[in-house]
């Protein structure tokens, strides 16, 4: 199937970017092709609050901001469970701007990578006209490209996928993971 680690414990693999970039399709081909792994999306904390959910919007709310970084934390608490217990978790949320250097610091496993999709604003926008899910319903592809690329720390792996089918975004991010490491 794949790539193992070649240990017992597990590792944490994050993968970000803005909405659009692939990030669902990528981090589920990836544990794919991991021989014990899971696939944490971030967006279902969101998800299970059922009333009082706050969303983030580009003026987000104080609520807002408090309930992304509970999404944060439980991600990263959910991924460390796992690897502890031996498997590769795949971490995939949009965690991007200054909250991405204190979401890896959240992180206890050690052995942990980040993978940031990177793909030009015209192969987001692309992408989001493609799917069937509207995923920039508060912001547009160029502002959350923006914040990406001027507010996120440069750490971990980025990868222009903009030319690059899922598979093969896969394949580069196995054949780079070291790169990857935080």
């Amino acid at each position: 199937m794949g790539d193992d680690g070649g240990t017992t414990g597990g590792r944490v693999i994050v993968i970000t970017g803005a909405m659009a970039a692939g990030k669902s399709t990528v981090a589920e081909l990836l544990a794919s092709r991991l021989r014990s792994s899971v696939h944490i999306r971030g967006d279902v904390f969101r998800k299970m609050v059922v009333n009082g959910r706050a969303d983030m919007t580009p003026q987000p709310t104080k609520e807002a901001l408090g309930q992304l970084q509970l999404r944060y934390e439980l991600a990263a608490h959910t991924a460390d469970r796992f690897a502890d217990q031996g498997f590769d978790a795949i971490v995939q949320d949009v965690i991007i701007g200054p909250d991405l250097a204190g979401f890896i610091e959240q992180i206890k496993t050690p052995r942990r990578y980040l993978v940031v999709l990177s793909p030009t604003v015209s192969a987001l926008e692309l992408r989001e006209a493609q799917r069937a899910k509207d995923g920039y319903h508060s912001f547009s592809p160029g502002q959350l490209d923006e914040l990406l690329r001027r507010e996120t720390a440069r750490i971990g792996y980025w990868l222009d996928s903009s030319a690059q089918t899922p598979e093969e975004t896969v394949t580069d991010i196995l054949e780079h993971l070291e790169q990857a490491a935080v």
